[in-house]
């Protein structure tokens, strides 16, 4: 199998070069990732838990779906393909960009899109990348975070921190 190939981009976000996952992951070079976060119409939002033969995070509860941009593709297409790829999902409704996440130890040297977008499923899991998936109150995970933070991928815990600073959480989700 052919090892996925990544841009390699500098402190602006710009292409300065590619290199292999293995190689952006072990060299800890700037790359780039996308988080899709899917609420449903009572405020939920869908959660996976990483499968555990994941190289990072293992195991752990992460974004509704998350991946790498690949060399050459844009943040809109990788979100939508990794949808595709890890929910076998198709939205009808638009991604919504939120912000942007800067590259440092707990986004894994990434510059992160963070999409979301409304919707109910259904959804076809992708076992190799993910174990199970569950619709979740945000007031319980956002519990179960303060709780349990190391059970959450880091870069799930940057995006809810972030989400709460901006008032970006829908507003009937935090009184569940």
């Amino acid at each position: 199998m052919q090892e996925d190939i990544f841009d390699i981009v500098d402190e602006n976000d710009q292409v300065v070069g590619q290199a292999t996952r293995s190689e952006a992951h072990a060299k800890k070079l700037r790359h780039r990732a996308v988080h899709v976060l899917i609420f449903n119409e009572e405020g939920e939002i869908f959660l996976q838990k990483r499968s555990k033969n994941k190289d990072t995070w293992p195991g752990a509860w992460d974004s509704s779906c998350s991946g790498h941009v690949d060399a050459g593709e844009d943040y809109l297409t990788a979100a939508h393909r990794e949808l595709e790829e890890e929910l076998g999902y198709k939205p009808e409704n638009e991604l919504e960009m939120l912000f942007k996440l800067l590259p440092c130890e707990d986004t894994g040297e990434e510059f992160i899109h963070v999409y979301r977008v409304s919707g109910n499923g259904p959804f076809r899991l992708n076992h190799d990348e993910i174990e199970i998936g569950e619709w979740k109150p945000i007031s319980k995970l956002l519990e179960g975070v303060d709780f349990t933070p190391m059970r959450y991928s880091s870069a799930l815990r940057l995006i809810l921190v972030r989400l709460q600073a901006l008032q970006l959480l829908p507003a009937n989700s935090l009184n569940q």
